[in-house]
């Protein structure tokens, strides 16, 4: 609560408003320790039911998260608004706990108090979606609900019959179909708990020893501040899931480092971007995605959590090898603070403050499930806190951390009920499918063309969402066009969730990398751009997983060992070819060429195809590949001018 006050700079209010931001403020912490509580108590012992547990945890958060933006609403109308609707949010949790066992004696059908109820429920979601997330969301449900309301008056295939309020209030609130459905159901068993975890070891000092052993890795090589950027955000990523909040939470420390030794504005803030949006793509969080995809795909968690292991590596990887050539393109220092001796005194001093992750991988290994791994891994950080003075949690910082997991996760909360209403009303009317068949009908039976498809709406639908609400809608309306073509779930869903997610780099919306650039004080537009030179691979290793499902580790163990190898070289062979450096300055054509014979190696067919235009491919594209790189590594050849990212 401190910092919240703080943030509000009590000072200079009135003290009228200093009772106000007070009051509001104790409140705002009191429902976060509730909330956690609440969460807590499901995962570990399990004995609520889905629709109470459910209701329970949206009403609480919603009215904590309206309390919140009405204290800090600059317009006076929104600040009422939201101080009105805060108790409203109450009712329907309540509501449904009391009335629980009606409900399901008259089969869920709505009653006259439960339509009412209904439009505050609505009310609430809509005015929290768009002051938490934005107007996309919103739009989204207003259109599903007029689709609904009016389907009647729809010619055509696309029309229906029409559903009253009481149907909607059926479907979208007395189940677990709408509001109340599996992303609810996801946000409180999986995104609450593990955004929780996180947030405890980021208070105990986990991000730190991140940070630290990331320098100590990479720091005495030649632009290691990079290196332990892109590393130390990577890592930090796997607990955090967020790409915004990564790049504020490590961009402070590793932006003005990199700038330090000899990096732009513009390119510091691009590799913190590039790097802190892998921890989307990274087990075991990805943003929560990975419990909605074991959830809607209806396979184990671990599976998931395996399937990403190699694509968010080699990503790391690509961009570690990117920030490595530009460093030596531009000529950059070291770290001379860094090294192998940080690196020892980190594990000696503060390695243990690993273990509640160590713990985690162990739980799941052992078959425990996510939720009670979770719960043990947070166990396991209270334990060892007291170890240090400086790592410490007393009764006060964990209230504070209850706070902050509320405050990181109410615009997920309030995205996924926005996208539960949108599911909702998809599933009821079947326009879901509709959409995806839309998509197969104009792609035809070409796979590639339904792909591009794919992704393009993929991206679009993604622009500016989180990453749970954005897999959410690609999942219902967008996967099926791909799985209906004969593509595995798992292939079709990771290719949409990368995709989905590739607007946290790439214009125009490219929130991680204007948060960036807000640190590194570079051109947003450039720093974006940047990004997407150095994180490419998010871009290309979805296609990549159409024709080599062994990324995913789907197939035999000889498919899956060719997969990883060709897409290695691939993706590093794109990788120099964008720097245009190799211990030397290359020619555009050398890069045109190691482009090309890249892409051959990636060449769009099985691994296990035998046919001669593959073989032939392929084996050129190695060849060459090999034989520009042994001719770029010996200086032959003519040097050009040094490469010049802005023209990039």
């Amino acid at each position: 609560m401190t910092a919240m006050l703080d943030k509000l700079r009590l000072d200079r209010l009135t003290k009228r408003a200093k009772g106000e931001a007070v009051t509001v403020s104790l409140l705002f912490t009191l429902l976060a320790v509730a909330i956690t509580l609440l969460v807590l108590y499901g995962a570990y012992f399990g004995l609520i039911t889905a629709l109470i547990l459910r209701s329970q945890f949206f009403s609480l958060v919603s009215c904590a998260g309206l309390l919140y933006i009405g204290l800090n609403a600059r317009s006076g109308s929104v600040r009422l608004l939201c101080y009105a609707l805060a108790p409203v949010a109450l009712v329907p949790g309540y509501h449904l706990w009391a009335s629980y066992l009606d409900i399901i004696m008259r089969g869920a059908m709505a009653t006259p108090p439960d339509l009412f109820i209904f439009v505050g429920l609505m009310a609430v979601v809509l005015v929290l979606a768009r002051l938490a997330v934005g107007w996309a969301l919103v739009v989204l449900v207003v259109l599903a609900l007029a689709y609904a309301w009016f389907g009647d008056l729809i010619p055509g295939r696309y029309g229906h019959g029409g559903y009253d309020l009481r149907r909607l209030a059926s479907t979208l609130m007395l189940s677990t179909e709408g509001v109340y459905g599996l992303p609810m159901g996801v946000a409180v068993e999986y995104i609450f708990l593990f955004a929780l975890l996180g947030t405890l070891l980021m208070k105990v000092g986990t991000g730190e020893v991140f940070v630290d052993i990331a320098r100590g890795l990479t720091g005495r090589m030649q632009g290691g501040p990079g290196l332990s950027a892109a590393l130390s955000s990577a890592m930090l990523g796997t607990i955090n899931g967020s790409a915004v909040a990564n790049v504020v939470t490590t961009g402070t420390f590793t932006i003005p480092l990199m700038k330090r030794v000899g990096y732009s504005a513009n390119l510091a803030g691009a590799i913190e971007a590039a790097a802190s949006s892998a921890g989307q793509i990274l087990p075991p969080v990805m943003g929560a995605a990975a419990f909605l995809m074991a959830e809607i795909i209806g396979v184990p968690y671990a599976q998931i959590a395996l399937a990403a292991l190699v694509p968010g590596l080699l990503y790391v990887l690509a961009l570690m090898v990117a920030v490595r050539l530009e460093a030596g393109r531009l000529g950059l220092e070291r770290d001379t603070e860094a090294g192998w001796a940080l690196l020892r005194q980190t594990l000696l001093r503060r390695g243990y403050l690993l273990l509640p992750l160590i713990g985690l991988i162990g739980f799941l290994i052992a078959g425990y499930t996510p939720t009670r791994a979770a719960v043990m891994s947070i166990l396991m950080a209270l334990l060892i806190s007291p170890w240090s003075r400086q790592t410490r949690v007393g009764p006060v910082d964990l209230a504070i951390v209850c706070r902050d997991t509320l405050l990181s996760t109410m615009p997920i909360v309030a995205a996924v009920a926005a996208a539960g209403a949108v599911i909702g009303v998809l599933n009821l009317t079947g326009m879901g499918l509709m959409l995806s068949g839309l998509i197969v009908n104009i792609g035809g039976q070409n796979m590639w063309a339904i792909l591009l498809l794919t992704a393009l709406v993929s991206f679009v639908l993604g622009m500016g969402l989180p990453t749970s609400a954005a897999y959410l809608l690609l999942a219902v309306l967008v996967a099926p066009a791909l799985t209906r073509l004969g593509v595995p779930p798992i292939v079709a869903h990771m290719f949409i969730f990368y995709y989905g997610l590739a607007s946290a780099i790439t214009p125009p919306v490219a929130l991680a990398a204007y948060a960036a650039a807000s640190i590194s004080g570079g051109d947003a537009n450039r720093t974006a751009v940047e990004a997407v030179r150095l994180g490419f691979v998010k871009l290309l290793v979805p296609f990549l997983f159409a024709t080599m499902p062994g990324l995913l580790m789907l197939g035999t163990g000889l498919e899956i060992a060719f997969s990883i190898v060709l897409a290695t070289i691939g993706t590093v062979g794109l990788t120099i070819a964008f720097a245009g450096w190799l211990g030397r300055p290359m020619t555009r054509t050398e890069r045109a060429a190691v482009a090309v014979a890249s892409l051959l190696v990636v060449w769009p067919q099985a691994v296990t195809a035998v046919d001669p235009v593959t073989i032939v491919a392929r084996a050129a594209g190695l060849a060459g590949m090999a034989l520009l790189l042994y001719r770029v590594m010996l200086g032959q050849g003519p040097a050009a001018a040094p490469y010049d990212s802005k023209a990039s």
